[in-house]
């Protein structure tokens, strides 16, 4: 069999049906030379629509149904495509996440994949047919439809690449590539030619929005190559690879930022064994995702237990907190919306020395100050007024040059 490509096109590439045109043509070059399996996201706009819709019935509509319902956005994207490729005389069919068995987990909204028949996928690129697979969506074991999170149509495409062998994974966007930050923050923002899993996956989860996290973990875990690139105009895009021959001339390879961030503050906890597990374990049964943690020095036998989560998951939290307020014993309960997370990255620091301590004086020479400083080996992030981000960008975009 000759190599397969995964293409994955987001909701802009087929945001039209002009659009969903150029993006059949993209298609139809590339049969040409490999075997193909598409993966297409709803078109631009569609989603929304559809939770406005939902949101028509009040503000939190059944979970199970808001899945069913936002998940037929996809649906209209993966026929249409097919529908244009076929008026150019290539043979597709669309497929829905239950007919491929994209089994997941039956957490709704924010479902995992536990698995893909590839042997179905495999069947249909033997026979030539192109399939053009629904993103974002998956079915639990019951058969109920569930969907990935938002970018999850990345995820989906990822984890068939992975399945079927395929060469490579290309991720079709809007932009060219993944840049050294982002080009509306930062005029002079350079596009990478390529860049290391490991960073990719630092700078996805701290808020770069070219791939979604998950999407990139997957690649990760399997090995699947990852080429981001545009549809919208010709170009080498972004390579995503385990390795990076480059990585070890720049100590940092990019800045990412998250501005829906929120910081809880536990005052006076007591500093006894557990304490961090009676916090945060409710809050992991709840599926929350818990950033930035840090404890500070006990005095008297007491603490400050702090942590940042992302803002849709304030009112959730604070009513967990609330609700353990007993076991726990803190005095005060302390929350600040406005803050936000800023966070340097670059697999070079691990053989390059004084990067935080330049990205600390460039912020204090220009009043920016850090409330929380948070670092691995490849990435240092600080959590600071909400307000200063763009400002903290450009000046550390400026002190590491990474336009050049």
């Amino acid at each position: 069999m000759s190599e397969i490509i995964v293409q994955k096109f987001g909701g802009t590439s087929v945001g039209s049906v002009d659009r969903i045109e150029e993006v059949a043509e993209i298609i139809k070059k590339a049969s040409k030379e490999k075997k193909i399996i598409v993966v297409v996201s709803a078109m631009s706009g569609e989603t929304n629509k559809l939770i406005t819709l939902a949101n028509h019935f009040g503000e939190n509509p059944d979970k199970r149904e808001f899945d069913a319902l936002v998940s037929t956005g996809e649906t209209i994207s993966s026929a249409l495509l097919a529908m244009a490729l076929h008026s150019k005389g290539i043979s597709a069919k669309s497929y829905s996440a239950s007919q491929i068995s994209m089994k997941t987990t039956d957490s709704f909204s924010k479902a995992k994949i536990l698995d893909v028949d590839a042997k179905k996928i495999l069947k249909v690129i033997d026979d030539d047919i192109i399939p053009i697979i629904t993103g974002f969506q998956g079915i639990t074991e019951g058969g109920d439809v569930t969907t990935l999170g938002r970018g999850g149509s990345d995820t989906t495409a990822v984890a068939i690449a992975a399945q079927v062998g395929a060469k490579r994974c290309d991720i079709f966007t809007d932009v060219d590539g993944v840049y050294t930050t982002d080009p509306k923050i930062v005029s002079n923002a350079k596009k990478l030619d390529s860049i290391t899993m490991e960073e990719m996956l630092e700078l996805a989860g701290q808020g770069a929005k070219v791939m979604q996290t998950r999407a990139v973990e997957f690649a990760n875990k399997f090995d699947v190559p990852v080429r981001v690139l545009s549809s919208f105009k010709e170009g080498s895009g972004t390579l995503i690879s385990l390795e990076d021959e480059t990585m070890e001339n720049a100590a940092v390879s990019g800045i990412a930022f998250q501005k829906d961030q929120v910081k809880f503050t536990l005052h006076g906890v007591g500093d006894i064994p557990g304490t961090a597990f009676k916090i945060l374990g409710p809050i992991s049964e709840g599926d929350i995702e818990v950033d930035v943690i840090v404890q500070n020095v006990s005095v008297d036998d007491k603490t400050d237990f702090t942590f940042t989560v992302s803002s849709e998951d304030q009112e959730v939290v604070e009513n967990i907190i609330n609700s353990i307020k007993e076991e726990v014993n803190y005095k005060e309960l302390m929350i600040d919306s406005n803050i936000a997370k800023v966070s340097i990255v670059g697999a070079g620091m691990r053989t390059q020395t004084g990067v935080a301590s330049r990205a600390f004086k460039a912020l204090s020479n220009n009043n920016v100050n850090i409330e929380i400083i948070c670092t691995s080996e490849i990435k240092i992030t600080m959590v600071i007024d909400k307000s200063l981000v763009d400002k903290a960008v450009n000046v550390l975009h400026d002190e590491f040059e990474l336009d050049k």
